[in-house]
């Protein structure tokens, strides 16, 4: 197992264990209006704050990703650059040198 999958390990089965345990100490339910809406659900604590988290992270991750699409796009231009003049390149040194032809004109009388 490499390094970082273990490390991966040693942070989340910690935090899975604080999720269980703050679920288990928060069973009652909750009312959840939907104000305006006229709906009204009835729900455990736990369910409300973790799913208020996972809200909050998925906005997250889709703000970083639509935040980093400029360097996205740079990245993708550079290298198809790159593979472009890589291109060139090689047709250029497969190419055979120009050979100069060197006539004497002189030498006849």
């Amino acid at each position: 197992m490499t390094t970082v999958r273990w490390l991966g390990w040693l942070l989340a089965i910690p935090v899975a264990l604080l999720i269980v345990v703050f679920a288990v100490a928060n069973r009652h339910e909750i009312r959840l209006d939907m104000w305006p809406l006229p709906w009204a659900v009835d729900l455990p604590v736990y369910l409300a704050v973790l799913g208020a988290l996972a809200k909050g992270i998925v906005i997250g991750a889709v703000a970083m990703w639509l935040s980093g699409f400029r360097g996205r796009r740079n990245a993708r231009d550079q290298r198809r650059r790159a593979e472009s003049l890589e291109r060139q390149l090689r047709a250029a040194q497969s190419a055979p040198l120009p050979v100069a032809v060197v006539t004497d004109d002189r030498a006849a009388p």
